[in-house]
């Protein structure tokens, strides 16, 4: 029984849980200076890169690892804050976009530099180049196999 736990699986994955919960650890200041959560700055920078500074809503629930409520719940908040707001698509009514805000835009372009500071310190300047590519493609590899949602689609 010994030797379950000292499966190198066990050691990967929670390399990756450690990881992720330091790295949270280390933003979570910055973002509650800016009046968001992490959630929301994941949210803000994903419509940010999206063409149009706009994706669908259950792209974005797909890519945020939210459930459609949840989603819901995150763009109501967005709305009364002012940072993003709902578009109905004028090809499917059956389709709802969120959309970043001038006044969201302006909040990001506010906490990305002591953001890319954060990111820079602890992830991509410990890093030599040719880990920090392995690390991406890495961690590519498994999102799109655990979480194929995610993967941002073309726009319509």
């Amino acid at each position: 029984m010994d030797d379950l736990f000292a499966d190198p699986r066990l050691t990967a994955a929670g390399l990756l849980w450690e990881a992720g919960a330091g790295l949270s650890a280390k933003v979570d200041p910055l973002l509650k200076e800016h009046g968001l959560s992490a959630l929301d700055l994941n949210a803000l920078m994903r419509l940010s890169r999206s063409p149009g500074r706009r994706l669908r809503m259950t792209d974005l629930a797909a890519q945020t690892g939210l459930s459609t409520s949840g989603v819901t719940r995150l763009m109501d908040r967005l709305a009364r804050n002012g940072l993003a707001d709902r578009e109905s698509s004028a090809d499917d009514r059956r389709a709802t976009y969120a959309v970043l805000t001038p006044a969201g835009l302006e909040r990001l372009e506010r906490v990305m530099p002591g953001y890319l500071a954060v990111v820079d310190r602890w992830i991509t300047g410990l890093l030599p180049p040719d880990q920090l590519d392995a690390l991406v493609a890495a961690l590519r590899t498994i999102r799109d196999a655990a979480n194929p949602e995610a993967v941002a689609r073309t726009p319509d």
